[in-house]
């Protein structure tokens, strides 16, 4: 800024002591040194080169974005992801487990009437009827055994094949 008054007594120049008048040139310059944060109001050093600095760490530059884009997507309609005005709504999975019990009667009393075994669905099982049909229901447990289902319970599964063979093989002999 440059400004212009009138001359004062003292100058040195005898044109000038004679004529009453003077010119005098002042420059004022202004420099940003510091300005305060847009998020904390904290004091921001400026070098004085480039644009001057809004926030005093990248943090606070990010959390003011945050503020202003949720503010923008907001206003958005929600097909394009703006803020819903509906209630939240909740997707709840339950599980539930159900314990039997099953209570065995005492070795010394009466056996009971043997029990058809059942599907896990209730359904009672149906056995092959010829040989034939054993061949296939054992090739179908053969392919099974590495199905995860029934790996648990793979050495009873042997146990059980081991007494059928040996059942098999004293009735030929």
């Amino acid at each position: 800024m440059t400004k212009v008054s009138p001359g004062s007594p003292d100058d040195r120049t005898p044109d000038t002591a004679v004529l009453g008048e003077s010119h005098e040139t002042t420059t004022v310059r202004e420099q940003l040194l510091e300005r305060s944060c847009e998020w904390c109001g904290e004091p921001v050093a400026y070098s004085g080169r480039g644009r001057p600095p809004r926030y005093c760490s990248p943090v606070h530059r990010r959390r003011a974005w945050e503020v202003r884009s949720a503010e923008a997507r907001a206003d958005r309609p929600v097909s394009e992801g703006g803020r819903s005005r509906e209630p939240v709504r909740e997707v709840v999975e339950r599980t539930e487990t159900v314990v039997r019990t099953v209570t065995r009667p005492d070795p010394g009393s009466a056996p009971s009437r043997a029990q058809p075994a059942r599907r896990l669905s209730g359904e009672p099982y149906t056995l092959p009827e010829d040989a034939i049909e054993w061949i296939e229901a054992l090739a179908v447990l053969r392919r099974e055994v590495t199905n995860p289902r029934v790996a648990p319970f793979r050495e009873h599964i042997a146990r059980a094949c081991e007494r059928t063979l040996q059942a098999l093989r004293a009735e030929q002999g």
